[in-house]
Protein backbone atom coordinates (compact mmCIF):
# COMPACT_ATOMS: atom_id res chain seq x y z
CA UNK A 1 0.00 0.00 0.00
CA UNK A 2 1.36 3.43 -0.88
CA UNK A 3 2.10 5.96 1.86
CA UNK A 4 -0.51 8.38 0.49
CA UNK A 5 -3.19 5.67 0.63
CA UNK A 6 -2.13 4.73 4.18
CA UNK A 7 -2.60 8.35 5.29
CA UNK A 8 -6.06 8.50 3.70
CA UNK A 9 -7.08 5.32 5.54
CA UNK A 10 -5.72 6.49 8.90
CA UNK A 11 -8.41 6.29 11.56
CA UNK A 12 -9.08 9.57 13.34
CA UNK A 13 -10.79 10.36 16.63
CA UNK A 14 -13.79 12.67 16.88
CA UNK A 15 -11.50 15.27 18.46
CA UNK A 16 -9.05 15.09 15.53
CA UNK A 17 -11.88 15.39 13.01
CA UNK A 18 -13.35 18.36 14.90
CA UNK A 19 -9.97 20.09 14.70
CA UNK A 20 -9.66 19.39 10.94
CA UNK A 21 -13.21 20.61 10.25
CA UNK A 22 -12.90 23.50 12.73
CA UNK A 23 -16.15 22.52 14.42
CA UNK A 24 -17.07 21.22 17.87
CA UNK A 25 -16.95 17.54 18.76
CA UNK A 26 -20.71 17.77 19.20
CA UNK A 27 -21.03 18.81 15.53
CA UNK A 28 -18.91 15.83 14.46
CA UNK A 29 -21.19 13.54 16.49
CA UNK A 30 -24.23 15.07 14.76
CA UNK A 31 -22.64 14.49 11.33
CA UNK A 32 -22.08 10.85 12.29
CA UNK A 33 -25.58 10.39 13.73
CA UNK A 34 -27.18 11.91 10.61
CA UNK A 35 -24.92 9.70 8.44
CA UNK A 36 -23.40 12.70 6.69
CA UNK A 37 -19.99 11.48 7.86
CA UNK A 38 -19.10 7.78 7.77
CA UNK A 39 -17.61 6.39 10.97
CA UNK A 40 -16.90 3.07 12.64
CA UNK A 41 -17.30 2.33 16.31
CA UNK A 42 -14.14 0.57 17.46
CA UNK A 43 -14.43 1.11 21.20
CA UNK A 44 -14.89 4.79 20.40
CA UNK A 45 -15.95 6.34 17.10
CA UNK A 46 -13.20 6.37 14.45
CA UNK A 47 -13.34 8.13 11.09
CA UNK A 48 -11.13 7.40 8.07
CA UNK A 49 -9.12 10.35 6.79
CA UNK A 50 -10.48 9.60 3.30
CA UNK A 51 -14.05 9.96 4.61
CA UNK A 52 -13.15 13.31 6.22
CA UNK A 53 -11.65 14.44 2.90
CA UNK A 54 -14.81 13.38 1.05
CA UNK A 55 -17.00 15.12 3.65
CA UNK A 56 -15.00 18.34 3.20
CA UNK A 57 -15.38 18.18 -0.58
CA UNK A 58 -19.13 17.67 -0.31
CA UNK A 59 -19.53 20.34 2.40
CA UNK A 60 -17.03 23.00 1.40
CA UNK A 61 -18.80 25.62 3.53
CA UNK A 62 -17.92 23.77 6.79
CA UNK A 63 -14.32 25.04 6.99
CA UNK A 64 -15.45 28.62 6.49
CA UNK A 65 -17.38 28.54 9.77
CA UNK A 66 -15.73 29.09 13.13
CA UNK A 67 -16.52 27.30 16.38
Amino acid sequence: MHMKQQNRDKLLTIEEVAEILRVSTRSVNRYIESRRLKASKIGWWRIKQSDVDRFLEENSNIRKKRR
